[in-house]
């Protein structure tokens, strides 16, 4: 069903026929789609811009062979449609082909190396892989252009902590003490990190890392403020953490 004609939209009428579409795609309402990308290529038949809808919809009806096809044909007029190019790594990760949604992030980063989404997705795909090394640069490259978004800091700690070693679980906690100093103290899973860190440190180490002076009393500040943060969000969950503490020979 098209949407109904209002002449008091003016020139808006079409850019509502774009969002409707797009719209109908994502609820799978793919006849009100048609429709509306229908009236658009009526209207703009030489527009590049409704021809990227029409390769949505042969994707979003798993035309995946056309699909492709199309967003190619869009890109040899324009190799610099940033839109098109994200639209084939949703395209290759749609049909289950990880590896190829890798080669063309990578190709496409490394001339929109500036695209934070990218990178982040990216580093999603490695960590689905356990490729953890990859997605580790990918977050350093993160942290570099945006250094002051503490989630970078915790997904890249997060990277480190499960690659291991003494030198990774060093410097995981030290970006999940950033963590903390940027939000305030407040993020829970990166006072847990650094709960885990230390206790992995000291059984690795065996006490003899002298790197790491600071551990008890960072480990004691963490695991003071998350009994304070349970005991006033969580209270009937306090056994468990406290179980979990002694689990990790962690003191409060």
């Amino acid at each position: 069903m098209t949407p109904r004609k209002d002449p008091s939209l003016g020139p808006e009428e079409w850019t509502l026929y774009e969002q409707v579409a797009v719209a109908a795609m994502d609820c799978q309402s793919l006849d009100v789609a048609k429709d509306c990308v229908n009236v658009l290529q009526k209207k703009f038949p030489e527009s590049k811009r409704v021809g990227r809808l029409e390769a949505m919809l042969l994707e979003a009806k798993g035309s995946w062979g056309e699909a492709e096809k199309a967003y190619s044909s869009l890109l040899e007029d324009n190799p610099f449609d940033q839109v098109v190019h994200k639209r084939r790594v949703a395209l290759v990760k749609a049909q289950g082909n990880l590896s190829g949604a890798i080669d063309l992030l990578n190709k496409y980063l490394e001339t929109f190396m500036a695209d934070h989404d990218a990178w982040r997705e990216l580093a999603e795909i490695y960590i689905s892989l356990q490729m953890y090394k990859q997605a580790a640069f990918c977050y350093e490259e993160l942290i570099l252009s945006q250094p002051t978004v503490p989630l970078y800091h915790l997904a890249y700690a997060d990277v480190l902590y499960t690659l291991g070693g003494i030198e990774n679980l060093l410097t995981a906690k030290k970006y999940y003490s950033i963590t903390i100093d940027l939000t305030g103290g407040k993020n829970t899973r990166a006072l847990f990190g650094i709960c885990l860190c230390t206790s992995a440190i000291t059984q690795l180490s065996k006490g003899r890392n002298k790197e790491d002076k600071d551990s008890p009393d960072l480990q004691s500040l963490a695991s003071a403020a998350l009994e304070k943060e349970y005991k006033r969000r969580a209270s009937d969950k306090l056994s468990a953490l406290t179980l979990a503490f002694k689990t990790l020979k962690v003191s409060s």
